[in-house]
């Protein structure tokens, strides 16, 4: 009997791949193979560094497919949002730095145009890409080196208003465009609304997805797809000749396609780039968490995880110390509204992210998820408030900038008492830049009406949960950050605060700190260091950025020589308010000095909230050092006879 001969393993083709250049020698069997390699080193770098997994597995096929037969960075291909970006990495150069995704100095968690010339357009907020592709596809026109434009959109991104203006003045256009609909059913929540209705309906036939498209581009597809085609038309539309929304905009519409099907996506992807003279939408049926069943099985689909073992899918979970500040908001509102039957909560998408997800289960006829349409939901819950309810829009920071002309317009304006509720207040680590929540204390406290503020610690929160429910008397705004809570008691319920007052936690003759927000640790912090050095601080929390509590200034003035305002905001923000009113007053006159931390007029890229605000110059050691070097400098001019600002 002769032994075998072992059997020498090939080569895996994603080791044969540097850029996506190296795709177009491969066969369709290859991409079959690639895909299923680039599945797996998904799965295993996410396992490793967090991130969000479901997404990205769930367009594996189509990143290689688009690839495959696109030409880009020539080619520009926009993924809307860029939580599935994670194989298109793989795939352009960047695989030997995937184990840094969403650290200091790494790759970003998103799309990032610094990072890559094949990340043509920046992403993180949804819906954009349409409006960014039909851009690229309009300079092309004009005699830009751009080739075709691909846009890939979410289920759950296409309910947006801003797809639909894109795809509006797209098929007015009538100019050549590409964009593909990711329909996993899933976004970070499962998607609401009549058009994910829409979609479903199309989408499914029987329960298995049912392929149409448009005649001209058919002619180019395989014999039975395109038979299936014309009668999934009819199944569809009701007529032979109908059409879906999409053709209602002007584009030519292919799908619904199997989206992990390589040879139906190929099929499709190279028929429409030789066919298509116009804006073409292909509907993509696909599963979030694709391929990886502990995904698959779970709630949110894997959307964002911390590090996983591989074998079971059990995540990695530190121990809290302290509730986080989401859950003591959801908890606390929920509490209220089973005092007061007018409290009633508005989401963009968001349930579980805003910990709305706690009172709709309660309550959940008085919990609205709008889907993403930030702008809807502030004048939503403008009308809710006019009719006389007490509603409370649940918003990120950094999504509610999506809404700002309606906070102006429909609510600040006319004076209405919407209670907004603003989650990721500061920095939020590794989501990075895009997720910062920077930038709200200076655009809500400048506006007539407003009373904006920000919690302290998460005791503090309920108090504020408690104001906002009782304060009819206009728009009201109260800010805390991402992540457990200082560990304070809490108390059974919040009581509500007056309006304009902070607070002093600490006295002390030197140096006077007055601290706005969820900073308020790190300020304590500093002054346990500086007690230490022999130098004795006032730690004041103001509470309120609008409006300020002008007699708290007046006895920090009156009893510092000198006083430093701290925030987790921008430029322009609380420290700004206050200097102003100082100026105004002629207060500014009797300190001898004045800083306002705030965070750099940049962007701060992803690392760790503590690695963040070190870079910001915002850590306790940072606070030690400015109070070391305004009272050194005082003692200099005190010297010299000289004032110092």
């Amino acid at each position: 009997m002769t032994a075998a001969h072992p059997v020498t393993p090939a080569t895996p083709v994603l080791d044969r791949i540097s850029t996506p250049a190296d795709l177009k020698g491969l066969s369709d069997a290859d991409l079959v193979q690639l895909a299923g390699e680039l599945r797996r080193e998904t799965i295993s770098v996410v396992s490793q560094t967090g991130g969000h997994l479901g997404s990205s597995l769930g367009v594996v096929e189509l990143t290689v497919a688009i690839h495959a037969v696109f030409s880009t960075p020539r080619d520009k291909l926009i993924w809307d949002v860029g939580h599935q970006c994670y194989p298109h990495k793989i795939l352009t150069g960047r695989r030997d730095r995937m184990l840094t995704l969403r650290q200091a100095g790494g790759l970003s968690g998103f799309t990032k145009r610094a990072e890559s010339e094949f990340d043509p357009f920046g992403a993180a907020h949804s819906s954009t890409s349409i409006s960014a592709a039909l851009g690229f596809a309009v300079g092309r026109d004009l005699g830009m080196p751009v080739g075709d434009t691909i846009a890939v959109i979410g289920d759950g991104a296409i309910t947006a208003g801003m797809a639909y203006e894109a795809m509006n003045h797209a098929g007015h256009l009538k100019t050549r465009l590409f964009v593909i609909l990711n329909d996993n059913d899933m976004s970070i929540a499962p998607p609401v609304g009549a058009l994910q209705r829409y979609l479903n309906d199309i989408a499914i036939k029987d329960g298995q997805p049912t392929p149409l498209t448009e005649d001209g581009i058919a002619a180019q597809m395989p014999g039975p797809l395109r038979d299936s085609a014309r009668r999934a038309r009819q199944i569809v539309t009701g007529l032979p000749g109908g059409g879906t929304l999409f053709e209602q905009f002007g584009f030519d519409y292919i799908g619904p396609i199997d989206g992990h099907d390589m040879p139906t996506l190929l099929a499709t992807l190279r028929a429409a780039h030789t066919r298509a003279s116009g804006p073409v939408l292909i509907h993509c049926v696909t599963v979030k968490g694709k391929g990886y069943a502990p995904a698959e099985g779970a709630d949110d689909k894997y959307h964002g995880v911390a590090k996983f073992d591989l074998a079971t899918g059990q995540q990695v979970k530190v121990k809290a110390n302290a509730p986080s500040y989401t859950e003591v908001f959801g908890r606390s509102l929920t509490e209220e509204a089973a005092r007061d039957p007018r409290v009633v909560a508005i989401t963009a998408a968001m349930p579980g992210g805003t910990g709305l997800d706690i009172m709709a289960k309660r309550f959940p006829a008085r919990v609205f998820d709008v889907g993403i349409a930030e702008q809807h939901g502030v004048t939503f819950a403008a009308g809710l408030a006019a009719s006389g309810m007490r509603p409370f829009c649940a918003i990120y920071s950094s999504f509610l900038q999506r809404g700002y002309d309606q906070i102006v317009h429909d609510v600040a304006l006319q004076n209405l008492p919407v209670r907004f509720a603003i989650d990721r207040a500061g920095l939020v680590g590794q989501d990075g830049a895009t997720h910062a929540g920077a930038f709200d204390i200076s655009f809500l406290a400048n506006l007539p009406n407003f009373t904006v503020m920000a919690a302290g610690d998460e005791a503090d929160l309920c108090d504020m949960i408690a104001t906002a429910v009782a304060h009819d008397a206009g728009p009201i705004a109260f800010r805390y950050p991402r992540g457990e809570g200082r560990g304070v008691e809490l108390p059974e319920r919040g009581t509500p605060l007056p309006i304009g007052r902070g607070r002093i936690l600490r006295h002390g003759a030197d140096i006077a700190f007055l601290s706005f927000g969820a900073h308020l640790g790190e300020v304590l912090a500093a002054a346990d260091l500086l007690a230490a050095e022999g130098i004795h601080v006032t730690v004041a929390d103001a509470r309120f950025a609008k409006p300020l509590d002008t007699a708290l200034i007046a006895d920090l003035v009156a009893r510092h020589p000198t006083l430093i305002t701290v925030e987790q905001g921008s430029t322009g923000g609380f420290g700004a308010l206050v200097l102003h009113h100082l100026a105004a007053t002629d207060q500014i006159q009797r300190l001898r000095a004045i800083r306002t931390l705030t965070l750099p007029d940049t962007f701060i890229d992803q690392a760790s909230p503590a690695q963040m605000y070190a870079w910001a110059g915002l850590s306790a050691a940072d606070l030690c050092a400015t109070a070391r070097e305004l009272r050194a400098k005082m003692t200099q001019d005190r010297e010299g006879g000289r004032s110092v600002r």
